[in-house]
């Protein structure tokens, strides 16, 4: 999704915001100009399951030095969440590329009779560098390409099993990750398995890339060969790691 300001069908003038979403964990639906320095954001839906609008990730340029605007995202599915709880939207720029919380002060979370009495998340913002491009992010995204990026690396420095459980609707690799050192008893009884295998399940929902940060951690450290800690966890128990769902 690129949307430019109407009427523009190239660079528009300078302080028109242009909006982008066409790129990998991007997400952003419509934009609507209802002030003069005001924008309503609708979120685009979850792949099949239209009822789920939470994550977004999108990128604003063309703006104007010091141009101060307020973006409302107005049709958030959950009215109970972290944003309730003073969580704020990240935002970074071509100049300072780190990931940064916005103010609590510069962010509101409430419900709004302009739109139905729905939840809106309010946050103010001031552009204070002209020829930066500003991306802002529910949370740290964590993409598809980045996983199998860290794989491809991590298998090269340690022994690592890495298969694919079954390819998805648009041929991409659900991995499989597994770390087993245990020692197998030559006889085992029939109906009884002394082996034990923990299964761990991540990013179930797109939008949960936390998951992925902390399941990267757990195999990172899972394949370090003379760690003491995971050596012991290998040799005791058969870990089976689905990092992406």
């Amino acid at each position: 999704l690129i949307i430019r300001p109407a009427g523009h069908s190239g660079k528009a003038k300078k302080g028109n915001l242009c909006f982008d979403a066409a790129f990998e964990t991007g997400n952003l639906g419509n934009v609507l100009l209802v002030g003069e320095f005001e924008y309503d954001l609708c979120l685009r839906p979850d792949t099949c399951n239209p009822r789920y609008r939470f994550w977004f990730n999108f990128t604003v340029d063309n703006c104007k030095q010091d141009q101060r605007v307020i973006f409302n995202i107005v049709n958030l599915n959950k009215n109970n969440n972290l944003f309730s709880q003073g969580m704020t939207p990240l935002v970074k720029s071509t100049s300072r590329p780190k990931w940064q919380r916005l103010p609590k002060e510069h962010c509101f979370y409430y419900k709004s009779p302009i739109h139905q009495n729905h939840h809106v998340l309010s946050f103010a913002f001031i552009f204070d560098r002209e020829d930066d491009i500003y991306q802002f992010a529910l949370t740290y995204p964590y993409s598809y390409s980045r996983l199998q990026s860290y794989l491809s690396v991590l298998e090269q420095k340690f022994p690592l099993q890495r298969d694919s459980l079954i390819n998805s609707v648009q041929q991409r690799r659900l991995e499989l990750i597994t770390f087993d050192d245990v020692k197998k008893p030559e006889n085992i009884e029939p109906g009884k398995n002394p082996i034990r295998v923990i299964v761990i399940i991540a990013r179930t929902h797109p939008m949960e890339s936390p998951t992925s940060y902390v399941v990267q951690g757990l195999i990172e450290f899972l394949a370090i060969a003379n760690h003491p800690i995971a050596k012991l966890l290998r040799e005791n128990v058969v870990f089976k790691i689905i990092p992406m769902v």
